[in-house]
């Protein structure tokens, strides 16, 4: 399809004087194509406007060019048509003469009568007829704003360009016009680019959504594509299967970027002090048991204790909200999932490696598959059963899982390679954030998971799943939960991270001790950290480390101990081996040179022992023992490893250039 708009590296200035300017658009670039329905949106503030206004030709870049047709954008035109949010009503003119003045300039080659048809028509399609002769101070604004709609597409413009049209509009009529406007840019190919802050209406109308970051400096941060098929009626849209997913898509960015102003407030300047080069951080953490450590160490005073007394934990609904802070650089750290530094290092991330290093295991174990209570019923129990009740269905079956780099998603795909069953080719895979896991079991739309605790115990007690394995049974002690900052962010903030590695190994160490266990729980289950009845938060060792049909048993977590908090480059190296395995990542050729980055035992070991805890924290944990009886150890050759698995998808291996990051100290 024919690119008509083409916006390239577009940037907008505006002067505030004082040789002082407000950079309101940056390093936009963008193609929409003939017939295409594109809207904008953000926050305000964004430059939607600007960038509507841009295309417009009523305002130019201060850097970049725009193109319509083939031709730079110099002026405005009649082949480029706009609806303000203000109507634009000329005052002294009635609604006919406000509508037929356009049409008199544009379609001046049709007679008289074709013109009034014209008219009429898109009078008739707004439902302003009645008032063809009232002037716009006689009119509501919602009246107003179709009369300005009626007049744009009276001319049939090879572009319509509409600045939110339809939010002075009743729901009725906006409904209405906007399945019209849809029938009439279909039937004449008309392309329409839209500001709007509506996000059912930016699905409804739009082919595709670009969404904007945060002004100053807005640039396109998403572009969403929209597969509803066309012709669309409302209706029925909101029954296609892609539509709630769109819009969920859409409210996650415009809640992160809400999320990213309030946090770059809090954190504009690095404030150093006590020997610290930052003391005022933002700290990512996920709702589940295993956030425990930064629950405590924020309640029990102990970032202050070490010099950070600004810290500030911000709760994520999914692991892709630490990864975009990360990434984003707007969270200084995170409680993150085992693989996610492995895994951002290597490229996971949209294919751009961003090293990420961890210097403290925050939690070990806590993870459990649970199968939905029907399987239970029919009398599949374990690994072998299930492999036999696929092997029978033709239907695909639906598992769910927290993020490819987790150990969620590494233990399910190993538990289930392990018995036969292929992980991709068997059933689905699908990652939902931990805390929906219940709700999706209970509405039937997954058969099973693999999560952290409480969610595995909470289906269990509610009657709607029950544990078919514990991580526990799988690999024993396995890193769950780790601390990952940037490797740029520890060069910035040396002393800054060693303090809080230090503020949290003691977390660790408090949060292992019974005496605490009750406390600990009733905090987690407070609005700010789970959310959730605290019945459902189990601390401590178990009745037992497999899994009770008949009983619930929780998976525990293990906060501290000889060897437990230790990163270990053993470990690093097996989730290495299983993202390649499934084909998430290449596998390095330099592996030596990439665990070397990413586990900081270095700043762990300064830490324990400035803390006084290193001595039982120091000790070595390999070899790796898996439930398979298969042992990993980091002096066998993982290619070979890799080559030797059974049920595996084509891996690569890649050479993993990383560049040092050059910092100069705050």
């Amino acid at each position: 399809m024919t690119v008509l708009v083409a916006v390239e590296q577009v940037e907008k200035r505006f002067p505030l004087g004082g040789g002082n300017f407000y950079l309101a658009l940056q390093d936009i670039n963008l193609e929409i194509r003939q017939g295409e329905f594109v809207s904008f949106i953000g926050h305000s503030g964004c430059g939607k406007s600007t960038l509507l206004n841009l295309i417009a030709g009523l305002d130019r870049p201060t850097q970049g060019q725009v193109w319509v047709g083939g031709q730079p954008v110099q002026r405005p035109g009649p082949d480029r048509m706009v609806v303000f949010q203000n109507y634009s009503l000329l005052p002294w003119l009635t609604v006919w003469e406000n509508v037929s003045l356009a049409v008199e300039e544009v379609l001046g080659h049709l007679s008289p009568a074709e013109r009034r048809q014209v008219v009429q028509w898109h009078l008739d399609l707004v439902g302003l007829t009645a008032a063809k002769h009232k002037y716009p101070a006689q009119l509501s604004g919602g009246m107003k704003q179709r009369v300005a709609i009626a007049r744009a597409l009276a001319i049939r413009p090879e572009v319509l360009l509409l600045d939110e049209p339809f939010g002075a509009l009743d729901a009725l009529t906006r409904g209405h016009l906007q399945e019209q406007l849809l029938r009439i840019c279909e039937e004449h190919q008309v392309t329409t680019v839209m500001v709007t802050h509506d996000v059912d209406e930016a699905v409804f109308l739009s082919d595709r959504i670009v969404m904007l970051t945060n002004g100053p400096g807005a640039q396109i941060g998403q572009i969403l594509t929209v597969d509803i098929p066309r012709p669309r009626r409302r209706m029925e849209v909101v029954k296609h299967p892609s539509y709630y997913s769109l819009r969920s898509e859409v409210i996650y960015f415009l809640n992160q970027q809400k999320r990213i102003k309030n946090m770059r407030a809090r954190s504009a300047k690095a404030i150093a002090r006590h020997g610290l080069e930052k003391v005022n951080l933002e700290i990512g953490f996920v709702p589940l048991t295993a956030c425990a450590p930064l629950a405590v160490a924020k309640e029990k005073g102990l970032f202050a204790k070490h010099g950070l007394d600004e810290v500030h934990l911000v709760r994520e609904t999914s692991w892709r909200g630490i990864v975009d802070g990360l990434v984003g650089g707007y969270l200084d750290a995170a409680q993150t999932p085992a693989g996610l530094p492995v895994w951002l290092t290597l490229g996971g991330h949209q294919e751009r490696p961003l090293p990420v290093v961890t210097s403290l295991t925050l939690t070990r174990n806590g993870n459990a598959i649970t199968l939905a209570r029907r399987f239970y019923d029919q009398g599949i129990h374990d690994a072998q059963s299930l492999r036999a009740y696929l092997h029978r269905q033709a239907t695909p079956h639906i598992l769910g899982m927290v993020h490819p780099a987790s150990m969620h998603n590494l233990l399910l795909r190993y538990w289930l390679a392990a018995h036969g069953i292929d992980p991709d080719r068997d059933v689905q895979l699908r990652t939902i954030p931990p805390a929906q896991m219940v709700a999706d079991l209970k509405a039937g739309t997954i058969d099973g998971y693999c999560v952290g605790e409480p969610w595995n115990l909470r289906a269990a007690l509610e009657g709607i799943g029950f544990t078919v394995a514990t991580d526990q049974e799988l690999w024993l002690d396995h890193p769950g939960k780790v601390l990952g900052v940037r490797e740029d962010w520890a060069m910035r903030y040396p002393n800054t991270h060693i303090a809080l590695v230090k503020a949290l190994l003691e977390a660790c160490h408090y949060c292992a001790q019974p005496q605490h266990h009750e406390e600990i729980r009733h905090l987690l289950a407070r609005r700010e950290y789970l959310g959730t009845d605290v019945r459902y938060i189990q601390l401590g060792e178990p009745g037992k480390l497999t899994c009770d049909l008949h009983q619930p048993e929780y998976a525990h977590h293990r906060f501290y101990g000889e060897g437990l908090n230790r990163p270990s480059r053993t470990e690093h190296l097996w989730i290495m081996t299983q993202l390649a395995r499934w084909g998430e990542v290449p596998f390095p050729r330099n592996w030596l040179e990439i665990l070397e980055r990413v586990c900081r035992v270095d700043t762990f070991t300064i830490a324990a022992r400035e803390v006084g805890l290193l001595g039982t924290t120091q000790t070595s944990r390999s070899p790796i023992r898996l439930f398979d009886g298969s042992e990993f150890t980091s002096n066998q050759d993982p290619i070979d490893y890799l080559n030797h698995l059974a049920i595996k998808r084509d891996f690569s291996v890649a050479e993993i250039v990383l560049e040092r990051p050059q910092v100069a100290l705050s």
